[in-house]
């Protein structure tokens, strides 16, 4: 059997319905809504309109408005998350005075010895009075230790 000649038995038996041609008393279009029929569907294995649609679209029809959301978030907290290390840090820097301990950037432990705007002079070695003059933001933190 062929292509054609099977596409023409298919067609015949849609519009048969229960053995009988479409003009013996039956009609030949799908019952009117609230009535029984008796019609027969014939699946040829197509796919439905319905599978075809999730096949098409897996992630759901919002997944681009789901994705810019996700975005935007990751956006706003990489903007707004450290800004509250920042302000510890400015009001670290700020409190400095003569005498801390502090550990700067490089790994060096020292004691403040002066305190300028934009530098701060560390003493790092008591008994050779070894001093290092560093830039005020390579502080690190303040310790509490105290070698005096």
């Amino acid at each position: 059997m062929n292509f054609l000649t099977h596409n023409i038995e298919a067609i015949q038996a849609i519009v048969t319905v229960q053995g009988q041609p479409a003009g013996a008393g039956n009609p030949s279009g799908p019952a009117a809504p609230g009535q029984a029929s008796d019609a027969v569907a014939i699946v040829d294995g197509a796919p439905d309109q319905s599978e075809n649609a999730a096949a098409q679209d897996p992630f759901g029809g919002n997944f681009f408005l789901i994705l810019m959301l996700f975005v935007f978030g990751m956006i706003v907290f990489s903007a707004f998350g450290g800004r509250k290390q920042k302000k510890k840090r400015a009001s670290m820097l700020d409190s400095l005075k003569k005498h801390d301990q502090v550990v700067t950037r490089g790994g060096v432990f020292g004691s403040i010895v002066e305190i300028k705007p934009d530098r701060v002079v560390l003493k790092v070695d008591e008994s050779s009075n070894t001093r290092i003059t560093v830039v005020r933001d390579s502080i690190e933190q303040v310790t509490n230790d105290s070698t005096d």
